[in-house]
């Protein structure tokens, strides 16, 4: 057994997730010259050869923390279960080439359940080009755990992380956010119902694009590419997993720099807009903290700024400050405001 030799133990929830793993693994030193990048990133990258590195990275799915069954198909969830580790893959600029593929199970489920989920990783691997390679499948006492590890490559030298950008980048984000939050809140809202009256037939037509984007969420594969074709080099990158706030936050305490995000330039679908009047939410806020986006969030110096311009794929956001002038909102009305992370995190009390 572990013995606690504190007299006072500490809340894991003081810590938050990312605070957790800082403080559990800042003993760990690189010791294999084979290590170029170790934690701290989307992923790590490893010395393949003199012309290639390995890129990899791990996520874990617990049932009741990260979805529920009542309204994730088990299909769908095995495909999210891939997207969400090749979107880390992605955020680095590297190809995605294999993945594995481990389980925890308890005995409610049959094989025909596990199959169904399997189908959905077969389907996600198909798409996105890319070999499972192995795993492991064991007991679990209370519901279902899935855990991948996606592998990439990429050229040596031109992985991009979190700790590089500049003073007066651009920050850039892909495609619109928001949706996958307010497709859960949807989901959640039609549970209720459900559990109320079972006889009820929701009418989601309405919200058919924010559904789509909780339960079968797409990586961003095409833009790195995009970004190579425009011949723009990010300076740095992230994926939009926690909410746009806990990525800007990230990318500008690992980099050391401020960053002025304006309100007016947050990409917004017309469906989140129409949904968050609905729902009387703020969409600004639903989009900083909703999370689970899967959009990539990047940097690009500011001479980039015509190549980028006016792509539909991408929109500028706000720039890079110092440090000492912090990370701020600066609002419709001109007011700027500490931009604070508020996205979706382990281990909440």
């Amino acid at each position: 057994m572990f013995e606690n030799k504190n007299t006072s133990n500490t809340n894991i929830s003081e810590l938050g997730e990312f605070g957790l793993i800082d403080h559990l693994t800042k003993n760990f030193k690189i010791k294999q010259k084979t290590t170029v990048k170790g934690i701290g990133d989307d992923a790590a990258v490893l010395s393949c050869d003199s012309s290639e590195e390995i890129v990899v990275t791990t996520d874990m799915l617990v049932e009741g923390v990260h979805f529920d069954l009542s309204y994730m198909p088990l299909k769908h969830l095995g495909y999210k279960a891939v997207v969400v580790n090749l979107s880390d893959v992605f955020a680095m600029s590297a190809e995605a080439t294999q993945i594995t593929v481990s389980i925890g199970v308890s005995n409610r489920f049959p094989v025909e359940a596990l199959e169904e989920l399997y189908e959905g990783i077969h389907t996600a691997a198909n798409f996105y080009n890319i070999d499972v390679i192995g795993g492991d499948t064991t007991s679990s006492k209370t519901g279902l755990v899935i855990s991948i590890t996606a592998i990439g490559r990429v050229t040596k030298g031109t992985a991009v992380y979190r700790d590089t950008a500049k003073e007066t980048d651009l920050l850039v984000v892909s495609g619109d956010l928001g949706a996958a939050y307010l497709g859960l809140q949807i989901l959640e809202r039609e549970k209720k119902v459900f559990e109320v009256n079972p006889q009820s037939q929701p009418d989601l037509d309405a919200y058919t694009y924010l559904i789509e984007r909780q339960l079968k969420p797409e990586a961003r594969k095409d833009i790195p590419k995009l970004l190579s074709d425009l011949e723009v080099t990010p300076t740095a990158m992230i994926d939009i997993s926690d909410g746009l706030s806990s990525e800007i936050l990230h990318i500008c305490k690992q980099s050391k720099v401020g960053c002025n995000l304006y309100e007016d330039k947050i990409p917004l679908d017309q469906q989140v807009i129409s949904t968050c009047e609905e729902f009387k939410l703020d969409s600004t806020t639903i989009a900083l903290s909703g999370g689970e986006d899967y959009e990539l969030l990047f940097t690009v110096k500011m001479e980039d700024f015509p190549k980028i311009k006016g792509n539909p794929n991408l929109s500028i956001i706000g720039h890079i400050t110092s440090e000492k002038e912090g990370v701020n909102l600066i609002t419709r009305g001109n007011e700027k405001i500490p931009l604070i992370a508020r996205g979706w995190t382990s281990f909440k009390k």
